[in-house]
């Protein structure tokens, strides 16, 4: 079975990608928490953070940190929720940190995750563009 995630890396599923560098991309996630929720993901498939190889330990963390101060400018949140599943609640078997911009008041509890949806692909994009401008205003890739 092929990996969903290792597929929309390929190119093969359709994604709105906030960033793609070549170790780590970052896309938003089709059934957000929030609008603007991004799942950073390492290019190489890996099941779990224990199966991560040490040299992506800083290149996936500084994603997520880019991506959390892209929230901040780019959507006006707050802050951020930064976490990562390992095989119970993860629904897709590569290794993926949820970066979810948080506003006080936003309604999130604990680890109760609800979900939205974008209106439609073209909101999408306009957020996985915002978040990828604020992280480099330069780039000059697509969101898909």
């Amino acid at each position: 079975m092929t990996c969903l995630f290792c597929a929309i890396l390929a190119g093969d599923v359709e994604a709105h990608f906030v960033f793609r560098e070549p170790l780590i991309a970052g896309f938003l996630d089709s059934r957000p928490v929030f609008k603007g929720h991004t799942l950073v993901v390492p290019r190489a498939h890996v099941d779990t953070i224990t199966e991560l190889p040490p040299e992506l330990y800083a290149p996936l963390l500084d994603a997520a940190a880019r991506v959390t101060a892209a929230m901040r400018s780019a959507l006006n949140a707050q802050g951020s929720f930064v976490a990562i599943n390992n095989t119970v609640s993860q629904s897709v078997p590569h290794l993926h940190l949820h970066v979810v911009p948080r506003t006080k008041g936003d309604g999130l509890r604990g680890f109760f995750w609800p979900r939205t949806k974008y209106d439609d692909e073209t909101e999408a994009a306009r957020y996985a563009s915002r978040l990828g401008d604020a992280m480099d205003p330069h780039r000059a890739h697509p969101s898909r």
